[in-house]
């Protein structure tokens, strides 16, 4: 492939309100997936090891909480003098009112930022979210970019029609061509969706936004270019100019946007490698404190569990995912749950299908979440926010929320 100079964009977006009190106060991107690490781990590292080191972050939300996750990008070796990592967050005071403060979409930043884009002057320019976890080579998606000419390229998979609903359906043709483009349809009429995951041609792109700007500007309030995201204006006009390719992705892809999804990744783990960590030659990478290896205590029970370093078990463990320096006591009950570094479930104390985040303490004798149940259901996912404490005794209802820093 010859060597070109690709820009990649990953957007961190917005406060991530489908996952609620997770959300409340850290960036999307933040989350913990898979005990140690963080989503936004999976572009980086995706990105690192295709090759692609000029990696700009965009954050619009709680940026401080992913400072703390990437630094000057060492851990995938983007920290360098030329190129290289690049945090980009929303800014006051550098120009009109729609290029100020929080994008309201992804498509909208975009717009945000096209003269520094421009400025830069990359060949192409690779779009994508922080929301997903995936193993995926970029270079192939620029190969079939390059081979097509085309003007955008989206990297597409398969999911049920019915999933298919809350993302952005792709209809294609057999050369590849994109023909229709459906922006979260109420009725899906494919399985196909974007991966969120584009390659640009910004000789193209950066035209288009402002073209699209200038059309809706008597729609869109101050401040607001009426861009919106990418699946509203952006890939509808870039389908009609007809130059939009798909390229598929292989292998496995979930979107952890909702409790719902971020709860069934984890527990697609717990049926064994799906593929994304089974390649020592393709290292999802993380920035993570060291942490002595997990204990498990004589008498203790764990059955199909992923342990994180740190982590020491007295009692019950079952099909869920702790995180680093998480402690169950003895006597104490988890069950098909998700649970952040450094939470302690003290003695009698039982935990099921729930997320608890990190910091917290649920006292002897509570009870959080659905203790019946026997499978997955979206409606009764019980979430417990960061550096909380549920009291002994206290029931916390299938479906329950504590915001972060409760207590009682």
């Amino acid at each position: 492939m010859a060597r070109s100079r690709i820009l990649a964009i990953i957007q961190a977006g917005g406060s991530g309100s489908r996952l609620d009190v997770l959300t409340r106060e850290r960036a999307k991107p933040a989350l913990p997936f898979a005990g140690v690490y963080q989503l936004v781990d999976f572009p980086l590292s995706n990105l690192s090891n295709s090759g692609i080191d000029d990696v700009w972050l965009s954050v619009q939300f709680q940026a401080g909480s992913l400072l703390e996750q990437v630094g000057n990008g060492r851990p995938w070796d983007l920290d360098r003098n030329i190129g290289g990592f690049r945090l980009l967050m929303p800014e006051e005071g550098t120009g009109s009112a729609e290029e100020e403060g929080f994008a309201a979409g992804n498509a909208d930043e975009l717009f945000r930022i096209r003269d520094r884009i421009r400025s830069h002057g990359p060949d192409l320019v690779i779009v994508c979210s922080a929301d997903h976890v995936y193993r995926f080579d970029f270079a192939d998606a620029l190969a079939t970019h390059r081979s097509k000419d085309a003007e955008c390229t989206v990297v597409t998979t398969e999911v049920s029609r019915a999933e298919a609903s809350s993302h952005a359906t792709v209809e294609v043709n057999r050369l590849g061509r994109v023909t229709a483009f459906d922006y979260k349809p109420s009725r899906a009429k494919t399985g196909t969706v974007s991966t969120e995951i584009f390659v640009y041609d910004p000789k193209v792109l950066l035209p288009v936004v402002e073209q699209l700007r200038l059309e809706r500007s008597g729609e869109a309030g101050r401040g607001d270019t009426g861009l919106g995201d990418f699946g509203e204006h952006l890939l509808p006009r870039l389908v009609e100019r007809g130059k939009v390719y798909a390229h598929p992705m292989p292998g496995y892809w979930r979107d952890l946007g909702k409790p719902e999804s971020y709860l069934a990744g984890h527990f697609d783990l717990l049926e064994g490698d799906v593929g994304l960590f089974d390649d020592h030659d393709w290292p999802i990478l993380s920035m993570q404190p060291q942490r002595p290896p997990a204990r498990v205590v004589a008498g203790a029970q764990v059955e199909d569990s992923l342990l994180s370093p740190g982590s020491v078990v007295r009692g019950t463990v079952h099909r869920s995912v702790l995180g680093p320096g998480v402690e169950v006591e003895e006597g104490a009950s988890v069950r098909h749950s998700v649970i952040a570094a450094d939470v302690v479930v003290e003695a009698g104390a039982s935990v099921a299908w729930s997320v608890v985040d990190a910091g917290s303490r649920i006292h002897s004798g509570a009870v959080v979440g659905d203790t019946a149940a026997d499978k997955l259901d979206p409606e009764r996912i019980t979430l417990v926010g960061r550096d909380s404490a549920v009291g002994s005794g206290t029931e916390i209802a299938p479906g329950g929320r504590l915001e972060p820093g409760t207590t009682g």
